[in-house]
């Protein structure tokens, strides 16, 4: 059989020319998801919910940008030589990483100019960042891209996972290891854990459901990465995400630990 043909469509709709892919719909779908859930635990911060909504409109736009300038940056040569593709994101090239920054920077700035504890804040959004990432990958599934190497029918047939994810799994030829469903799967996990976790009466500081995401989501990262052939390089065999994980993941126990020492935070469930 030809699971070649089987593929599914990565276009949605297309209206004369206008087309509007499924992974576009995807990501709006994972941020939208992600903003309501914001605002509902804003709202019960008692922090006004319309700061959620400033953010958004803020941030998206900027951490789009970020996102791809990460990509460009670290993917120059082909771009300073095809400068046309720069602006099509629908071809993919969006690193996470880079939106993350940018959407921090803005998160920062707002809360500044708020008056509003950045932890808090930051605790507010981590767990809906993290829910439009287990949302998003299935955009990257869309599009067939962000796997992993070549493997075999029957090991993707013992993961026991659906055979339409099976039949898009079949690439130039070959099956590939589905490394986005290995991230979203694991980004679930770490979502429903800290969901559980937040809630706990004097378990976690202010701050630490923000720390708890930085540690979670960078280690399910660094070993999914190792995975993928698609990687960003900074240096021959070191890829820029996994570095980036590393950094991530060590700084924020050590920050975690300090905070702990320092007692500095009232508990998260002290409103």
């Amino acid at each position: 059989m030809n699971f070649e043909l089987l593929a599914l469509n990565p276009i949605a709709l297309d209206f004369g020319g206008l087309q509007i892919h499924w992974y576009g719909i995807i990501i709006a779908m994972g941020a939208l998801v992600g903003v309501i859930m914001a605002m509902r635990e804003a709202k019960r911060r008692h922090i006004d919910p319309d700061n959620i909504l400033d953010l958004v409109l803020y941030g998206v736009p900027i951490a789009l940008v970020g996102a791809r300038l990460y990509y460009v940056i670290f993917e120059l040569p082909f771009y300073l030589a095809n400068p046309g593709e720069i602006i099509k994101i629908w071809h993919g090239g969006i690193a996470i990483y880079g939106g993350l920054i940018a959407a921090f920077i803005v998160l920062l700035v707002l809360c500044h100019k708020r008056k509003i504890s950045p932890w808090l804040m930051l605790d507010i959004a981590a767990p809906s960042v993290l829910l439009g990432q287990i949302v998003g990958r299935w955009g990257n599934f869309m599009n067939q891209e962000a796997f992993g190497a070549k493997t075999s029918l029957d090991f993707l047939q013992s993961l026991h996972i659906p055979h339409f994810i099976i039949e898009q799994m079949y690439i130039n030829g070959a099956y590939r290891q589905p490394t986005f469903l290995y991230e979203s799967v694991g980004n679930l996990v770490g979502l429903v854990l800290i969901l559980v976790l937040r809630n706990r009466k004097h378990l976690l500081k202010r701050g630490e459901v923000f720390l708890s995401y930085l540690i979670w989501y960078p280690a399910v990262r660094f070993f999914v990465e190792g995975m993928r052939t698609d990687s960003l390089y900074i240096l021959p065999g070191v890829r820029v995400s996994q570095v980036l994980s590393l950094i991530l993941f060590v700084v924020a126990i050590a920050v975690f630990i300090y905070r702990r020492k320092k007692q500095s935070e009232p508990w998260y469930n002290e409103l």
